[in-house]
């Protein structure tokens, strides 16, 4: 995963005009349910954020795009677990793991509308809650309202951190 994650960014660094579609589709993936298994995609995005100060990246539309791309994958998984709640458990990986959705009901029932918002940051749960919220019918503006914020603060936490990163290895190189 740590090639495909150097081999994006090699592309977006030679390719800026396509950073941010990239970013939309890498976090769409990365919250998606059942999706975010397969293809983790954090470190790509990470790996993209810090391309930003150092190749001249505008960080708005990358950013922008990061969190509408979150903020669909949780949309998707919010109505898929709506859509077929009775089944979800006995799909793959579903059914390969029946403690996930459990722990993502009791975490939605213990923290209500702000489970949206903590899920995103811990990989386990992101696409398992709002999958779990879903199932589970919360109301859906409040779902919304904290899915499109959490997305953005998440796709900002992620392109940031990767921008510091490169900022502090640029540093260290320039202090040797």
């Amino acid at each position: 995963m740590e090639d495909f994650a150097r081999a994006l960014a090699e592309f977006v660094r030679h390719h800026q005009a396509w950073a941010a579609p990239i970013v939309l589709l890498l976090a769409f993936g990365e919250s998606l349910a059942f999706i975010s298994l397969l293809v983790p995609a954090w470190g790509a995005l990470v790996a993209i954020g810090a391309l930003i100060g150092v190749s001249g990246i505008s960080f708005w539309p990358v950013w922008i795009a990061g969190g509408i791309g979150a903020a669909l994958g949780d949309w998707v998984s919010y109505w898929f677990g709506y859509r077929y709640k009775e089944h979800v458990a006995q799909m793959w990986p579903l059914s390969r793991y029946p403690e996930i959705l459990p722990r993502g009901e009791a975490f939605v029932k213990t923290w209500g509308v702000p489970s949206i918002f903590i899920g995103r940051f811990f990989g386990p749960l992101r696409a398992s809650v709002p999958l779990a919220a879903g199932i589970f019918e919360m109301a859906y503006w409040p779902f919304q309202i904290a899915n499109f914020v959490s997305a953005l603060v998440w796709s900002a936490a992620l392109l940031l951190f990767g921008d510091v990163i490169a900022k502090a290895v640029e540093w260290m190189w320039r202090a040797v």
